[in-house]
């Protein structure tokens, strides 16, 4: 489907992937809570250095070139023809420079609030953020796996020590459910390596599979990525690890982890078994719509911001998974737009929460009321993400879904109108959270005591309201990137792969 070739250029890729990384191992090993803020500066210089370095991917993408850009190839494990190989397509390019950026805004938002073992939190984050990165970069097939499973590790971590009372628990939950879901992936991964002799993603995609094969290959793949995703019925590990986990372990979680399961299925599933995915695809699309519907039912009775907050993610990702199984360049555009949109809004939302928290220690809507008239700047930010959340014109969250129900339309007037509640589910519950908690009277001392946002948390939720607002009012630099990419993908997954 893709061709290669290997880049003129810098090593961006590697740049990416391994610059955080490497600031985060300086920040474990030489920061202590004695030397805190130089830590911390550290920490911020390390974020700002890796988001610079992804600068040069967008400046210098081709939107008309097919195939993969910013190549890079050398010998890993030469016995069994395993490459370090990397490269980026219409499908990626975004989520390395978003990874990157909200790495940076998770440093700025624990500036203050993290107090104990910093380092290793901003060493926990760097090091994640390289391997995400690894994530959308790899293509070869193990290296993938490694960078995929490796991200465990350190969310684990975050989860596990900075999390709430029942931090132990979420932390458990969450490996557990995504590790054993991608077992079955490994067994594909070796399965592809003994029926073409390489690890090598590009060459997969003309393996020419049995349908049965293409079953197979299917399912394990999406044992993984459903999880990941997380789509109906294994979405509930989600709400339980968000409760629990510190602002920035869910600002990431929901920005871009999630990301990743959804684009293991434009990466593997799509192009590596077509067949199969369009005979399955109705799964896919009853799954996906469940997600949207029943999700968003579930999110309207939600006492908790937090996981009100986490079940309008899953709701939300269904819009992705929809767009990606309906076959057509619209929606497969949208659900990508989508995945992006998602991650400014869902870090942003997660973060204003965060932001009361720190003062209230509560996240129970029931305990707030009235903020409005204590914190009006942050006020005004709060109500514009659960607008953007709910999909209101001009804002990114609009986009994504806008060009998901047409392009459902398109393929099903009736799967079009289902998709199309979502917007009445969404609104009902960002508004009705946001009513309660930012309008009315003041409602006990505890509100009365906030204080409004300071200029760090100004700024870090000020930069994401700029980036939705932007993204709202001219999606073009993003959709025109996807399109060769995407149109390549469709022109692979329409042709029958049955030998």
């Amino acid at each position: 489907m893709m061709q290669s070739t290997i880049s003129t250029l810098p090593p961006y890729l590697s740049l990416a992937i391994w610059l955080p990384i490497a600031f985060g191992a300086l920040v474990l090993a030489l920061g202590r809570d004695t030397n805190a803020g130089l830590v911390r500066i550290g920490a911020l210089i390390g974020a700002l250095v890796s988001f610079a370095a992804t600068i040069p991917l967008i400046t210098n993408f081709d939107n008309a070139a097919h195939g993969l850009q910013f190549v890079e190839k050398s010998k890993w494990i030469d016995s069994f023809n395993i490459y370090y190989a990397l490269g980026i397509d219409g499908l990626s390019l975004w989520f390395v420079p978003l990874t990157a950026f909200i790495t940076v805004i998770v440093v700025i938002s624990a500036w203050q609030v993290i107090q104990s073992r910093v380092a290793q939190y901003m060493g926990a984050f760097l090091i994640l953020s390289g391997l995400m990165i690894g994530v959308f970069c790899a293509t070869d097939g193990l290296l993938f796996y490694f960078f995929f499973e490796a991200t465990l590790i350190p969310m684990y971590i975050v989860i596990g020590v900075w999390g709430g009372e029942n931090r132990v628990y979420a932390s458990f939950k969450f490996f557990l459910y995504t590790f054993f879901g991608s077992l079955l992936t490994l067994v594909a991964i070796i399965y592809l390596y003994r029926a073409t002799g390489t690890f090598d993603i590009l060459q997969w995609h003309l393996a020419p599979l049995t349908m049965k094969e293409q079953i197979f290959i299917f399912i394990a793949f999406f044992m993984a990525f459903a999880v990941k995703v997380p789509m109906f019925p294994v979405h509930t590990w989600l709400p339980d690890v968000h409760v629990e986990a510190p602002t920035g372990g869910s600002a990431v979680l929901a920005a871009i982890m999630l990301k990743l399961g959804a684009y293991g299925f434009l990466r593997f599933s799509l192009p590596i078994a077509p067949d199969a995915s369009h005979y399955l695809s109705g799964v896919v699309i009853t799954l996906s719509l469940i997600a949207v519907i029943y999700i968003g039912l579930v999110a309207l009775v939600q006492k908790d911001m937090k996981k009100l907050v986490a079940y309008s993610s899953i709701a939300h990702m269904g819009f992705v998974t929809l767009g990606f199984f309906i076959f057509n360049p619209i929606g497969v555009q949208g659900g990508i737009v989508q995945m992006i949109s998602h991650g400014f809004i869902s870090g942003a939302m997660f973060l204003c929460i965060g932001v009361l928290y720190d003062q209230a220690h509560s996240r129970q809507i029931a305990d707030y009321g009235g903020v409005v008239n204590k914190m009006p700047k942050f006020a005004a930010l709060f109500v514009f993400f659960s607008m953007a959340n709910c999909g209101l014109p001009a804002t990114s969250g609009f986009v994504g879904e806008f060009m998901v129900i047409l392009g459902s339309v398109q393929y099903n007037f009736w799967i079009g109108l289902l998709a199309a509640t979502a917007l009445i589910f969404g609104a009902a519950y960002s508004l009705w959270m946001a009513k309660r908690v930012i309008f009315g009277k003041v409602t006990n001392h505890h509100v009365a005591a906030l204080v409004d946002v300071n200029g760090r948390e100004f700024f870090m939720l000020g930069v994401l309201a700029i980036a939705v607002l932007y993204m709202g009012l001219y999606p073009a630099p993003f959709t025109d990137t996807m399109q060769t990419s995407v149109a390549d993908l469709l022109a692979h997954v329409a042709k029958s792969k049955l030998p």
